[in-house]
């Protein structure tokens, strides 16, 4: 039995420190929680998402992070306009009645994250 209850935090590394708060604050609208020094917290429904300039053994490393929507498509066409999406919401799996909804897009600093939806059909 593992002993690993759930995530607590994601580290995404960042070139531009206070342009990636206003991406994640302003854009996706994250609770920022507090910042320190080069780094910045913020709240995503109870995992704690840090952003920091990458340690020189950590350069070229990124986290994917999925952010879960209710309607992936209201989603994507409210933020088009601000952020660089790199394709369309799409399925890219159907389990029983379920399909999983993605949509990929890219943040200040390069990173590739996206948005998914659970859609019963």
């Amino acid at each position: 039995m593992s002993t690993i209850q759930t995530i607590g935090q994601i580290a995404v590394p960042v070139q531009n420190l206070e342009r990636a708060i206003a991406f994640y604050r302003d854009i996706l609208q994250l609770p920022l929680l507090f910042t320190a020094s080069s780094l910045a917290f913020f709240d995503c429904d109870g995992v704690r998402l840090l952003l920091s300039e990458p340690e020189p053994e950590f350069t070229g490393c990124s986290s994917v992070l999925y952010f879960k929507t209710a309607n992936i498509h209201r989603t994507y066409e409210s933020l088009q306009a601000r952020m660089q999406f790199t394709d369309e919401p799409h399925v890219v799996a159907k389990i029983g009645n379920v399909e999983t909804w993605m949509v990929f897009f890219k943040d200040t600093e390069g990173n590739t994250h996206a948005f998914m939806s659970e859609v019963t059909v």
